[in-house]
């Protein structure tokens, strides 16, 4: 067991030692703030705060874990080796240089998140207004890197100390935001669609229409046969999160009643995990988001597990306390929209903190560092796209993190550029875990 001494045991200061020791690094640990246990102490043992106690291993404090509430945290990026830190801390006897564990509380609790900025169109936090991307490490698991750091100072002190080996995998993320183009869309929205390829002269497209409602043809955004055959050809835990939310401006699937709907959903669910992607609406709806949870339970069986909210609309801590409340347990929408990167600064999965209550919560939230939902603009070629994904994958590798790439179905249907986007998703799933 590692025994830590605090000045105060905080709820910040117990989330995070357990957050690094325990779940990054799968120590055994205890918090004590009081000295005699801790000097009576024969095992791995350092101390945390403004002062050592004397010649043991310490790691010195800035005032953050013992704040409570919102302040405005003044931070200021240092180079450090081959990535970048926050919160230096000045006494020479620190192991390290910064507060390693302020400074990973501050990013995943997305302290930036709660305090004031400049929203974007459609209400969510800008990459661009982040820390990380200002300064330039938003392409970097800055707190697996960290923990990789501190964990050699520990082995330095206590070569002794055993660790589990842990290894790096992938979780292919699937998000469907419409299960057809065509099939199922009802008679209206299907007159209005081949008006619409009609007066676009997209003949190619009423055919496929025609084809399709006649059942001649099967709906081209239909693609989920496709992951199926991956996963038995090698298994992953993948997700596929599917939209049940009424049809409004934002959200175009077709009525969650639809029995071809309901028989689509139960085929993938016997092969790969299901969950739901929360609406638009019920991102901050409780009421919504319930009725979209019963939905999906009631088509699969199955209590809902796995979220992610529709076009990562993801305000804090509101969209997470209506997911705790409904008792969803694992989130995938902490990522940008646009931006690939490592929103909270890393890749491995960690618990929601909520700044507001001072509260650990069982909410657990997996960081995707890449998206493509079927909607860049501009050409890209094959190389480029597997260079980018190569390069997040050997950081996450390195760090032996979790890989999260989130795609959308409708990108390996006949109307996309299919063969590009299924031979990048294929090399994604078939690539080796470490």
């Amino acid at each position: 067991m590692l025994l830590i001494h605090v000045p105060k045991n905080t709820p910040r200061v117990s989330y995070i030692f357990k957050q690094i020791c325990k779940r990054n690094l799968g120590l055994d640990v205890d918090l004590t703030a009081t000295i005699e246990p801790f000097v009576a102490h024969d095992g791995p043992k350092f101390s945390y705060g403004r002062q050592p106690l004397g010649k043991e291993l310490y790691f010195q404090s800035v005032d953050l874990l013992f704040e409570h509430g919102l302040n405005d945290v003044e931070v200021q990026i240092q180079d450090w080796e081959e990535t970048k830190c926050f919160f230096e801390v000045v006494h020479s006897g620190s192991a390290l240089p910064f507060d390693i564990f302020a400074a990973a509380f501050y990013l995943l609790t997305r302290y930036e998140e709660y305090l004031p900025h400049v929203k974007d169109e459609m209400g969510r936090f800008p990459a661009t207004e982040s820390l990380a991307y200002s300064n330039g490490f938003l392409q970097d698991p800055v707190i697996d890197i960290w923990v990789g750091k501190f964990k050699e100072v520990l082995l330095l002190k206590y070569p002794d100390l055993q660790f589990p080996n842990r290894k790096s995998s992938i979780i292919p993320v699937i998000s469907v935001s419409q299960t057809f183009v065509y099939k199922n869309k009802g008679i209206l929205r299907s007159i209005g669609g081949g008006i619409r390829d009609l007066y676009d002269l997209h003949f190619d497209k009423l055919t496929d229409r025609v084809k399709v409602i006649l059942g001649l043809k099967k709906d081209p955004y239909n693609t989920f046969d496709f992951i199926i055959d991956l996963q038995k050809e090698k298994k992953r835990k993948a997700k596929v999160l599917i939209g049940l939310g009424d049809f409004s401006t934002y959200e175009k699937n077709v009525g969650h009643n639809r029995l071809q709907h309901h028989k689509v959903i139960k085929h993938i669910a016997d092969y790969v995990d299901v969950g739901l992607k929360a609406s638009y609406e019920a991102v901050g709806n409780v009421s919504t988001l319930k009725k979209e949870k019963l939905r999906i339970e009631n088509i699969v069986n199955r209590r809902l597990q796995y979220s992610l909210c529709s076009f990562f609309k993801l305000k804090l801590p509101e969209a997470y306390r209506n997911f705790i409340e409904l008792e969803i347990g694992e989130d995938y929408s902490m990522g940008y929209s646009g931006y690939p990167g490592f929103r909270a600064g890393t890749c491995s999965p960690f618990l929601f903190y909520d700044l507001d209550y001072e509260v650990q919560t069982p909410l657990v939230v997996y960081s995707f560092c890449y998206a493509n939902l079927g909607d860049e603009d501009g050409l890209i070629d094959l190389a480029s796209v597997r260079k980018e994904i190569n390069l997040y994958m050997e950081k996450v590798r390195k760090v032996n993190g979790v890989f999260i790439p989130v795609f959308s179905n409708t990108l390996f249907s006949d109307l996309q550029d299919q063969a590009f986007w299924k031979s990048i998703f294929k090399y994604i799933w078939m690539s080796q875990d470490e």
